[in-house]
């Protein structure tokens, strides 16, 4: 099973991070590894693959939060494991608690708050993104943890990069210019700069953040709803704080 960590967690042996690609159990095509019981796999399957790339932390199931993700700006303080209900952010102060952010294209943000002791996990597609979820997180961290930008470390993990992100017209009114690259009669949007520029805004150093330089479009070994469309799996990235 190959999976993605993070350097930025590495200082932190308290942080445990992991980030899956399409190579585990020897998956065959269309689905690969996935671990999305939406996309049509087979529900046993997916189950086996969640519990394998779970134990891969040192987690069980039940020990894992995953939301129902609907490209919402809601954000959600949980404090067991299971499906909490329809969320697109997680924060928690417990140990041994993961979260789960599923992703095959959306930018996945995780964030650490090595003052207080606080995790997130944040899912931002341009709908997300557009509401402004990653920030909404963030404000809920100080507000209600304590949580201050010079104490958090952050990973944005791989997600389709600006050069692949073709959409229309109407984007014009829901980012600024500086985000759209003008592509014929569509644009290239970079869903991750905007959010990168959110973490910056908020106050967090810059060498405080690492973006993932992998774009899931480009990366055949990573999922991708915008290259496989409805045969696409889905990727899922888990932090847990032990």
């Amino acid at each position: 099973m190959k999976i993605l960590k993070a350097q930025i967690f590495k200082s932190y042996p308290e942080i445990t991070f992991g980030f899956s690609t399409k190579d585990g159990l020897n998956r065959p095509a269309p689905y690969y590894f996935n671990l999305s019981f939406s996309v049509g796999d087979d529900p046993g399957i997916v189950e086996e693959n969640r519990r394998e790339f779970f134990s891969e932390f040192g987690l069980d199931l039940e020990n894992v939060a995953i939301q129902r993700q609907i490209h919402s700006d809601i954000v959600t303080y949980v404090t067991k494991g299971g499906v909490i209900g329809e969320s697109d952010a997680m924060i928690t102060d417990k140990k041994n608690l993961g979260l789960a952010i599923g992703v095959a294209d959306c930018t996945p943000i995780f964030i650490y708050d090595k003052k207080e002791k606080i995790i997130a996990g944040v899912h931002s597609g341009w709908r997300g993104t557009e509401k402004k979820i990653l920030l909404k997180t963030l404000d809920k961290m100080k507000n209600n943890f304590k949580s201050f930008p010079e104490y958090l470390i952050v990973f944005m993990g791989p997600s389709i990069c600006g050069d692949n992100y073709e959409v229309g017209k109407e984007f014009e009114n829901y980012f600024d210019e500086k985000y759209l690259k003008p592509s014929g009669e569509k644009y290239l949007l970079d869903v991750g700069k905007v959010n990168y520029d959110m973490l910056i805004e908020f106050g967090i150093p810059k060498k405080n953040i690492e973006v993932s330089e992998l774009c899931t479009y480009e990366n055949k070994n990573l999922h991708s709803y915008r290259r496989d469309g409805k045969k696409s799996g889905r990727a899922m990235g888990v932090i847990v704080m032990k």
